[in-house]
């Protein structure tokens, strides 16, 4: 299994952030999937389909459920999944973990604006995902983000 380029697939995750419509009441973030040989499976952003959509929804809708590829993919978030939302049944964690995907790469975890807690990070690692921070990055991933906090 090659090693996967984990800052090239956040930068990409980071351009797709770029594409989402701007809203004053979500993020706006990129997400990829990427298989165990290093090749996109999918790739979504925040708002691609419809107002409420997040990008690792969005990604994992491109995909059959039962796409073998997924128990050895590696998701790239530009932010921790989201543990709790009220515009769907199930939070981005709830369907990363339903797909069975082994390994989570973030750039930051989700501040408290919207949700008091986020516990995407902390549901992950406690069932088994392996999730990996990439601070470094941080800051691209938020910028498409800054006129939240104006």
């Amino acid at each position: 299994m090659p090693q996967l380029d984990d800052h090239g697939w956040m930068t990409r995750a980071i351009q797709l952030a770029h594409r989402c419509p701007p809203a004053t009441g979500a993020y706006s973030v990129g997400a990829v999937l990427v298989d165990e040989d290093g090749e996109e499976i999918s790739s979504g952003f925040s708002r691609e389909v419809d107002d409420a959509v997040h990008a690792e929804e969005s990604a994992l809708a491109k995909i059959d459920p039962n796409d073998p590829r997924l128990a050895l993919a590696t998701i790239y978030s530009t932010l921790e999944p989201c543990s709790q939302r009220t515009s769907r049944p199930r939070s981005c964690t709830q369907l990363i973990l339903a797909a069975k995907i082994p390994r989570v790469v973030i750039a930051w975890r989700e501040p408290s604006l919207f949700v008091a807690d986020c516990q995407g990070y902390e549901l992950l690692t406690a069932a088994g995902v392996t999730v990996v921070e990439l601070p470094e990055l941080a800051e691209q991933a938020r910028a498409m983000n800054a006129h939240l906090w104006v």
